[in-house]
């Protein structure tokens, strides 16, 4: 079964959420939207519940899951916020054998512009499982932090000022490269805001970062490309069509700086096609092909 003939709802609807939880529409505009797509057996109410994310449905690795350690770190952060507060993970096994902690290679993990959510926690987990050590920022903790609700979330980002928000970013990877059970060697990854932190922390980091795999999210400027010395992958679904358009710009780009880089764009994935705690966006067979590959593209430029 394709992931369209999974879809409940029509795509025109999905797209209403995009723009919602993008700040571009108002929360009394959404539910307008939503009254619009009623269909039978499916009411106005219904539909905006199935949008909305299921945070308990999409986890894959429980928080208490034995395989892991996780803890909630607080760093200082002088350029931008003052300081950052994330979610650090690493296989237990990794910290269980001898009194020295096994160095292993770093990913920063950026969420979506409403903080550091159920899902990217469960996402930092997964790459714990497959043995590297991961931290999440959340960019919401001088506003408080993620308050547990994507729409108050997403008003809270917009609240901060985005320069300070992509340093609090840098001192996160800055801290995770450094730090003694880490191999020296970090990569990063995001969505939606996150993908485009990852570009721009691959023009930023140089040589200090290894590999970016940025989920949808908007490129670096051409001008700054070839500042660019990670292992770019970028990855998006077919119906985005914003940023599948301005693609081939910043291909062209990557190309003529030599930048080791691939780009993929699955069929019939939207914007957010990643995200399985919001099953009318989720495409799992896209989701699936991309985690694979970004696992093995961080084995490739950050492992090896």
């Amino acid at each position: 079964m394709s992931a369209k003939e999974r879809r409940t709802l029509p795509i025109e609807a999905i797209e209403i959420y995009n723009q919602f939880i993008h700040g571009e529409i108002s929360r009394r505009e959404f539910l307008r939207g939503a009254q619009k797509f009623a269909v039978a057996g499916l009411s106005a109410s219904a539909i905006v519940e199935a949008l909305m994310p299921n945070y308990a449905m999409g986890q894959q690795v429980a928080r208490d899951d034995e395989r892991i350690t996780a803890s909630y770190e607080t760093i200082p952060s002088p350029d931008g916020n003052g300081y950052i507060r994330g979610y650090l993970v690493r296989p237990y096994s990794a910290d269980s054998r001898s009194e020295n902690p096994s160095q292993l290679p770093g990913i920063v993990v950026v969420h979506e512009n409403r903080g550091l959510n159920p899902h990217t926690e469960d996402v930092a987990r997964r790459f714990a499982l497959a043995n590297f050590m991961a931290f999440a920022p959340d960019v919401l903790t001088s506003v408080g932090g993620y308050p547990g609700d994507d729409y108050q979330g997403g008003l809270l980002f917009r609240e901060i000022d985005n320069d300070s928000k992509f340093e609090d970013i840098v001192a996160s990877a800055m801290w995770l490269k450094n730090r003694s059970d880490c191999t020296g060697k970090i990569g990063v990854t995001g969505f939606c805001y996150g993908g485009s932190v990852s570009n721009q922390l691959a023009v930023r980091l140089g040589d200090d970062l290894a590999a970016a795999v940025p989920f949808y999210g908007g490129g670096a400027p051409a001008a700054d490309v070839p500042n660019i010395r990670a292992a770019v992958l970028v990855q998006h679904g077919s119906l985005d069509t914003r940023l599948v358009d301005a693609w081939p710009e910043y291909e062209a780009a990557l190309r003529a700086s030599n930048v080791t880089y691939e780009g993929h764009i699955y069929p019939d994935a939207m914007h957010g096609f990643f995200n399985d705690a919001t099953p009318e966006r989720y495409n799992e067979a896209a989701a699936t092909e991309a985690w694979t590959r970004t696992i093995d593209w961080f084995n490739r430029y950050v492992r090896g």
